[in-house]
């Protein structure tokens, strides 16, 4: 009696399973065609068919090998499509994200080409400026970790900035590349809908942005511990990356392709400490997670060392100053 009870049980949870699956594969299906960039009848109909096809797959035949067979195959067809849709270098893109940068690298120096300096009046409302300039490799001195908290209490915008001699710093944050008339959406972030894009920029820009016209975005800045000739390898593989990305277009992807995972992806063939961390995906806590590494200053607690290097106060007080990034780090933890 008791090993019939035990038969029937996981009979049960086999169903209860399998019908999790098929709920979550068909809410993915019906959302990647609800967010996909077919004309939005043609969005209606698709997604309304394949939920009625999915149904009718489990529904109307009465084997269950038949069951997974049509469902499998409805399935399979949907993904082949999504997964063949392309990326491109070629729409009509919001003016802050229309030009991408490039790097041209000649022994050790590299010529940064539109390196981003918008001038704000509002979070929507800017002039877009660009601006070449010349570094020598030698003189980069140091890595800085921008987190940005936007509401969200597990997740947060990164972003790397590097430092040379003379306070010149040139900031990566790697971004979506939205169209006119497009906001970010975290939820679209999973269905193709942006290309990446890796902002060089100035911090006057896309640190200022965030700490004194976008509202509810508090910005952190901590300094990296790492070896110059490390820094050197992480800068040189971020602009690879930029050359990459003008003749090779990405999707972002809100999971696996966004502003963090990209960041670790340039960092773990340098670092034998990094390793995977559930924090690389629930980024509103990699600050804490390079603590722990041991890669941000060490003689505060972490939660004191991350309410001192909260800077929203001092990119507001600094604005268009020229020294903007020497004072907003002036006095920190971790910086000499």
């Amino acid at each position: 009696m008791g090993s019939n009870k035990a038969a029937t049980l996981i009979v049960r949870i086999r169903k209860v399973f399998a019908w999790l699956i098929f709920l979550a594969m068909t809410c993915w299906g019906t959302m990647a065609i609800a967010y996909s960039n077919l004309s939005a009848g043609l969005r209606i109909v698709a997604a309304g068919s394949f939920v009625i096809l999915a149904l009718a797959s489990v529904f109307l035949p009465r084997s269950n090998i038949w069951k997974i067979t049509l469902f499998s195959s409805l399935f399979v067809l949907l993904l082949a499509w999504w997964l063949a849709l392309p990326p491109s270098n070629d729409r009509d893109w919001q003016p802050d994200v229309a030009k991408r940068s490039s790097a041209a690298i000649m022994g050790n120096t590299v010529t940064i080409h539109n390196i981003r300096n918008c001038d704000y009046r509002s979070e929507y409302d800017y002039a877009v400026r660009h601006y070449d300039r010349t570094f020598n490799i030698e003189s980069l001195r140091s890595m800085d970790l921008f987190l940005v908290d936007w509401g969200f209490p597990h997740i947060a915008h990164t972003m790397l900035s590097f430092g040379f001699d003379n306070d010149e710093y040139v900031c990566i944050s790697i971004e979506t590349r939205k169209k006119k008339g497009s906001r970010f959406s975290a939820v679209r972030g999973f269905f193709k809908q942006y290309e990446l894009i890796y902002v060089v920029a100035d911090e006057r820009d896309v640190v200022r942005l965030r700490t004194n016209y976008r509202k509810g975005e508090d910005v952190y800045l901590y300094r990296l511990k790492a070896s110059p000739e490390l820094i050197r390898l992480i800068f040189m593989d971020y602009l690879r990356s930029v050359n990459t990305l003008t003749e090779s277009p990405e999707w972002y992807n809100a999971l696996t392709v966004n502003c963090t995972t990209a960041i670790w992806r340039h960092i773990v063939p340098y670092y034998p400490k990094a390793k995977f961390d559930w924090r690389i995906l629930a980024s509103g806590h990699a600050d804490e997670m390079v603590y722990e590494l041991g890669a941000v200053d060490q003689t505060l607690p972490f939660q004191e060392l991350k309410r001192r290097s909260l800077i929203n106060e001092r990119s507001k007080a600094a604005d268009r100053d020229p020294a903007f990034s020497k004072i907003i780090r002036h006095g920190l933890p971790g910086f000499e």
